[in-house]
């Protein structure tokens, strides 16, 4: 119910509702002709934690004091997935590699083709990292 692609899943469902389906609206219409029309979806600040809540406790990406930590909590079904972030004006290409169809857990992290021990350092000036995260 909160999850608003779930209001989406059918082209019937998406004509009924009406709204971004990647934005949590701040409410659904209740009345008889409007409902289940979503509504105020940019309205909120809804929107910023359900960023926050699939980069950070989903996909697992946490910035602090120039540290970045992964640590992914995904459906074990996800074998890989990518992120491009930019921090400064350093790209860091970030791959997480599921092999074995773990929900949690890192086995090994390299940046540049060097294994680091569980954080990535973040560089101001260092061009295009490549970081590899395996599960």
């Amino acid at each position: 119910m909160i999850n608003p692609i779930e209001h989406s899943r059918t082209k019937e469902m998406s004509k009924k509702y009406k709204v971004e389906p990647y934005v949590i609206p701040a409410d659904i219409y209740g009345a008889s002709n409007l409902a289940g029309r979503g509504g105020w979806t940019w309205y909120t600040g809804s929107s910023s934690w359900y960023y926050k809540a699939g980069i950070e406790y989903i996909l697992g990406l946490n910035v602090q004091n120039d540290i970045l930590t992964i640590k992914p909590c995904i459906p074990k079904e996800w074998r890989t997935y990518s992120v491009r972030y930019k921090w400064k004006n350093t790209l860091y290409n970030i791959i997480v590699e599921n092999p074995n169809g773990k929900n949690t857990g890192i086995s090994k992290i390299t940046v540049n083709d060097v294994e680091v021990k569980d954080v990535v350092r973040l560089e101001e000036n260092s061009g295009v990292v490549n970081v590899v995260v395996v599960m």
